[in-house]
């Protein structure tokens, strides 16, 4: 039974209250059992029995609950950094998709890679986020389109899984249609519904499944259709929603109970009514939105609405190359005008919540998982405005430690 103690503030990041209440306690200590939580509270409260434990030392350092990374598209192979220049030259995602370049470079890249090299290129990515103080990482498919690349990316995740020690999510993501079927829409939408799905849910490949809705993906009928067949195999929903115009993916999301909207640029406010009446969780993605020069989602207006955010990275190859959380973060304050704390609970909490995993993750109180980030920080606002590379001390999940240093 270990206890962590001279913790300078504890963010323990409760549910309960506004977004910006991460229920801090100065001073402070924690104790688990079993990977779990049994007592979190100021280190002067600390009940008699626990007093003999063996300690480990946070050094008055901040202690958040282990981040988490709610949407990624993390296994993928090649890159697409030319197009960052052709964006700013002023060539759109959707005319640089048209010519051949976006998601389809992408899926012919990942395509074309082996199991195997996708698998040990992902590790280091994974290694890279637990440095960052990230404890679970959602990770969508996508990048492979047809029946084979699909099953194939998300058995990589599952190998993934079973290889370190961060806990990952898999999602099946609808992302477009692939080349081969440009002239057999129809049949595509047939192939996701009655043979796709059915053989993610029969494998358990998946706990979600994700729609691009969106001018050159699927349209809202088609994301619908899509999402109802998967929410009937059991899998959980999400929506890419409203990111590049505002076409109704807010209120599908919450008509249909979705875990999660993501994206949200250009969300309307019959949208925004919509994830507050559903619960659904807005995931806000800083990073993509300043690449592709694209208006703020605003996060103000979900927060002022009661709308639970989640910040996340949407790392990916095309608009966010930056495999960093933290830098996602740093940069939601002054871009999304959410303070240090709101962010704090976005990629705690609110993240776990748009991965239906806030009952175990997310917090640090009884009964949770011990996934605790120790920080070189005394607080929020001087860990994401005095933004370094290498802030995170030491990161530890169900108790155990996975990186090095810190306690």
């Amino acid at each position: 039974m270990p206890i962590l103690r001279n913790i300078g503030l504890l963010a323990t990041c409760r549910a309960a209250g506004a977004q910006g209440e991460i229920h801090a306690i100065a001073k402070a200590a924690l104790v688990w059992r079993a990977g779990v939580v049994l007592w979190a509270g100021r280190e002067r409260d600390l009940p008699r029995g626990y007093h003999a434990l063996s300690a480990m030392d946070a050094g008055k350092r901040l202690v958040i609950p282990g981040l988490v990374d709610c949407h990624t598209h993390l296994v993928f192979g090649g890159w697409r950094f030319p197009e960052f220049s052709q964006r700013l030259l002023g060539r759109s995602y959707l005319e640089i998709a048209r010519a051949g370049g976006g998601l389809l470079s992408t899926a012919a890249a990942t395509r074309g890679a082996t199991a195997s090299a996708l698998v040990n290129r992902a590790h280091g990515f994974l290694r890279a986020l637990a440095l960052q103080g990230v404890t679970c990482v959602e990770i969508k498919s996508g990048y492979g389109l047809l029946p084979e690349a699909e099953m194939k990316i998300l058995k990589v995740i599952r190998e993934l899984a079973a290889r370190q020690p961060l806990r990952l999510v898999p999602t099946f993501l609808a992302h477009a249609v692939p080349a081969e079927y440009r002239q057999r829409r129809g049949a595509y939408l047939r192939l996701l519904v009655e043979e796709m799905l059915p053989a993610v849910a029969r494998g358990k490949l998946a706990d979600f499944c994700d729609v691009f809705m969106e001018k050159g993906a699927f349209t809202r009928g088609e994301a619908g259709r899509i999402l109802a067949a998967a929410g009937r195999l059991g899998l959980g929903l999400k929506l890419h929603a409203d990111q590049l115009s505002s076409g109704g993916g807010a209120e599908l999301a919450g008509a249909l109970g979705a875990a999660s909207a993501d994206h949200l640029e250009y969300v309307s406010a019959q949208g925004i009514r919509a994830l507050k009446r559903a619960g659904t969780v807005a995931a806000l993605l800083p990073l993509p939105c300043l690449h592709l020069g694209l208006q703020p989602p605003p996060a103000r207006r979900f927060i002022e609405a009661g709308v639970p955010v989640a910040v996340a990275s949407d790392f990916n190859p095309g608009t966010n190359p930056a495999c960093h959380l933290p830098y996602a973060l740093a940069l939601a304050v002054p871009l999304l005008r959410m303070t240090p704390a709101e962010v704090l609970k976005g990629a705690t909490i609110h993240a776990a919540r748009a991965l239906r995993r806030d009952h175990v993750l997310g917090s640090l109180e009884p009964g949770k998982s011990a996934d605790f980030s120790i920080l070189e920080a005394e607080s929020p606002e001087e860990w994401l405005l005095g933004f370094r590379e290498n802030s995170c001390a030491a990161t530890t999940i169900a108790g155990r430690r996975v990186t090095p240093g810190g306690t």
